[in-house]
C-alpha cells in the first residue's frame, strides 16, 4: 500500500435514522376513537357451536340445539327463554341475508351466554326493537355490534 491511500479505520458510523413524521395531536374534547370488534373468546367453561344455513329452518332448530345442549348440561328450567332468545338471535341474523349463520352456547356460574353471528358484511347497526324484544323473553343482559365479519347478537340468561 502507499502512503496516499489507507482505508477508514475505524469504518464510519451511518447517520442517525430520521425522525418520523407525526401525525398531528388530537385537540382536547375533539377525539374519536376507533377500534375494531374486539374478538370473542369462550374459554374455561363449557361451550358448544354450530353452523347453520341461513334459512328460514334455522331458527327453530337453533332453539332445538340449545335446549338439547342444556339439558345434557343439566339445566332444565329455562327451556322456554333459553329457546325462545335463539330462536330470535337466529331468526335476525338471517333476516341479514348472509349464506350462513354461527350459533355458539356457553355457560358458567349458573347462566348462559348465547351468541350468534350473521356472516354477513357491510351491515348498519342492528333494529332498534331487537334488543328490547330480547330483553322482554327474559335476557339478563344483551348487545350487537357489526363488523366486516358480519353482525354479533348476544345474549345473558340466567339458568
Amino acid at each position: 500500500m502507499d502512503a496516499e491511500h489507507h482505508p477508514d479505520y475505524p469504518p464510519k458510523t451511518p447517520p442517525p435514522p430520521k425522525r418520523p413524521i407525526e401525525p398531528p395531536r388530537p385537540t382536547p374534547g375533539n377525539t374519536v376513537e376507533i377500534r375494531g370488534r374486539l374478538r370473542m373468546s369462550l374459554v374455561n367453561r363449557r361451550a358448544a357451536n354450530w353452523a347453520l344455513e341461513s334459512a328460514p329452518w334455522a331458527p327453530p332448530k337453533a332453539r332445538g340445539h340449545v335446549i338439547d345442549q342444556l339439558h345434557s348440561w343439566g339445566f332444565r328450567e329455562t327451556d322456554d327463554t333459553a329457546g325462545n332468545v335463539a330462536e330470535l338471535l337466529v331468526a335476525t341474523a338471517v333476516n341479514d341475508g348472509g349464506r350462513r349463520v354461527s350459533l355458539h352456547l356457553a355457560d358458567q356460574d349458573r347462566q348462559a351466554l348465547i351468541v350468534v353471528l350473521s356472516h354477513q358484511a357491510g351491515l348498519a347497526v342492528t333494529d332498534e326493537r331487537v334488543l328490547p324484544a330480547i330483553a322482554a323473553l327474559g335476557a339478563t343482559s344483551c348487545g350487537a355490534d357489526t363488523a366486516q365479519d358480519g353482525r354479533r347478537l348476544w345474549a345473558l340468561l340466567d339458568l
